[in-house]
């Protein structure tokens, strides 16, 4: 039973001494391990629970490195079992992990907002109630920014897009230099016409593009009610906010962008990946396209 309770302590020695040549005296002293004991370990027959750990483990290690360390365990759970037609749980996967040393790299950062004068307004009609039948019941939108630089000079993108909440797909989305009008114009008109003859509960902040009477008007001649997040809530717009968070800490965060159009690239491939092959829990282990077809 030592052995057993050990095991991951064991298999970090072994890892952290393969891999990156730590001295295994300094290894075992830090985890209070005698050497002798490891040694024992290293030496045994292995039984056929641990010839499946280390399977795990290699799979682990090259899935970690193909999704660029963005998998956490829960990801990783998923990634496992749906690539593998395996039904281990999320504690095996973490304690395999730990064990390889290996956590996801993303990181969270806090955006700030101005508050803009609004022409037009909506009431919340959303409610926070983020639970959908069908596709196309409700749809979230929002703005959000991105920095690229040249030297010392900081230039922006901006993002537009509107997420579905039945299966959590990006429905469409935009790009541009300027948060204009425009921008979310087109992303709208992008969504209708991707989408004919249906009518969403279409919920935004209080931004400037989202309270003129301009879009106003145009979410009249699509039928669609207009829902708002009260002010300084954008907790009402959680979903869409998620999103924002998984895109930038799964690919913007980890690195620092150089150039416009390989930044503008990065986001068009990670909302692909992440519309096409990033699984959810919620989404019963599938990914939002896969679930949008089964429904």
């Amino acid at each position: 039973m030592g052995e057993v309770r050990q095991e991951p302590s064991y298999l970090a020695i072994q890892y952290l001494h393969e891999t990156k040549r730590y001295p295994m005296s300094k290894l075992c002293a830090a985890l209070h391990i005698p050497r002798c004991s490891y040694y024992k370990w290293l030496k045994r027959e292995k039984n056929s629970n641990e010839l499946l750990n280390e399977q795990i483990m290699e799979w682990i290690k090259a899935l970690y490195i193909e999704q660029n360390g963005i998998l956490g365990y829960r990801q990783m759970t998923i990634a496992i079992n749906r690539k593998y037609q395996t039904h281990f749980n999320k504690k095996r996967i973490r304690r395999l992990m730990r064990a390889l040393q290996l956590q996801s790299v993303c990181r969270k950062k806090r955006n700030s907002y101005t508050p803009s004068i609004p022409e037009v307004t909506a009431e919340n009609i959303l409610n926070r109630d983020f639970h959908a039948d069908k596709p196309n019941e409700k749809w979230l939108t929002d703005v959000t920014e991105f920095k690229w630089y040249n030297g010392q000079e900081v230039h922006k993108l901006y993002l537009s897009a509107v997420l579905d909440l039945y299966d959590r797909r990006i429905v469409a989305y935009k790009i541009g230099t300027s948060n204009n009008n425009k921008l979310v114009f087109d992303t709208f008109d992008e969504a209708v016409k991707k989408n004919p003859n249906v009518h969403p509960l279409f919920h935004s902040d209080r931004g400037f593009q989202y309270t003129s009477k301009s879009f106003r008007a145009k979410l009249a001649a699509a039928k669609m009610i207009q829902s708002m997040s009260r002010v300084g809530r954008c907790i009402d717009n959680g979903p869409m906010e998620g999103f924002w968070g998984i895109l930038k800490s799964e690919m913007y965060y980890l690195r620092k962008f150089t150039d416009e159009q390989e930044l503008s690239s990065s986001i068009e491939k990670y909302i692909h990946f992440y519309n096409t092959k990033r699984y959810q829990k919620r989404l019963r282990c599938m990914t939002p396209t896969e679930f949008h077809a089964a429904a």
